[in-house]
């Protein structure tokens, strides 16, 4: 009996399909919409998983941050989306990777998910501008993702405190400018600051971004050697250049 061939997965019309982590992980981003950026390889390095781990990426996007922790131990995880048609997106994405009886996609707003259960890490890479202030896009994907139209960091401290089991931890890139806003967040929500780490475009400048694992022990925070993501010749750092390939 002759095997049928099976058709290489194409973007539609308006995407792309593009690889990532030397190939490994496959995904479609729309052309004019929503892509992802250094942010999300950033924080899935940074976040520290277990093979139990029962994980809520919030704010899923395409998919993007669950299919580099697939990369890591976990259990399942669960990608939550606001936008239909990035939750369609991610949908497709987490097929195209073969991992749609681990990684399940949930089409919610954050402020309103109640999943009956609690989780062992939450992460999140979440919309950074605030409401009525900087640039709002034209393309709606590109203003969610960016702006806090829907809920604040006010509001996502308050849910990740109640998705969150009692020794869980929770971890997020956000930009340094709102640090204060970020810690006062927190602590608002009953969380405290267990891990960080700076971000800096070259040695000699300033942190742009900052990386926080949080969780609700009292505990003295550590803070991790910043992560310099070009040296002088302008390219990624050997640091740099490993996350962005994957390592392990």
């Amino acid at each position: 009996m002759k095997m049928m061939k099976t058709a290489e997965p194409r973007p539609r019309s308006g995407e792309t399909l593009d690889m990532f982590f030397r190939g490994r992980i496959r995904i479609f981003q729309k052309k004019q919409g929503f892509r992802f950026s250094v942010d999300a390889p950033l924080l899935a390095d940074f976040a520290r998983t277990r093979k139990s781990d029962d994980i809520l990426d919030v704010g899923a996007g395409s998919g993007i941050i669950s299919l580099l922790l697939s990369f890591k131990p976990f259990h399942r995880i669960t990608a939550l989306e606001i936008q239909k048609g990035l939750a369609a997106l991610a949908r497709r994405n987490i097929a195209l990777n073969g991992l749609g009886e681990r990684i399940e996609v949930v089409r919610a707003d954050f402020r309103d998910y109640g999943p009956g259960r609690k989780f062992d890490l939450v992460v999140s890479n979440p919309p950074y501008i605030r409401k009525g202030t900087g640039y709002l896009s034209q393309v709606t994907e590109k203003a969610v993702a960016k702006h806090e139209i829907h809920g604040d960091i006010e509001d996502l401290m308050r849910k990740t405190a109640v998705w969150l089991k009692k020794d869980g931890r929770a971890c997020f890139i956000y930009p340094e400018k709102r640090r204060q806003d970020f810690v006062k967040a927190a602590a608002a929500g009953g969380l405290r600051i267990r891990r960080t780490r700076a971000v800096l475009p070259r040695a000699r400048g300033q942190a742009n971004l900052f990386l926080a694992e949080l969780g609700f022990a009292v505990r003295k925070p550590k803070v991790q050697a910043p992560l310099v993501l070009y040296n002088r010749e302008g390219r990624y750092t050997a640091e740099a250049e490993a996350i962005f390939s994957g390592r392990p």
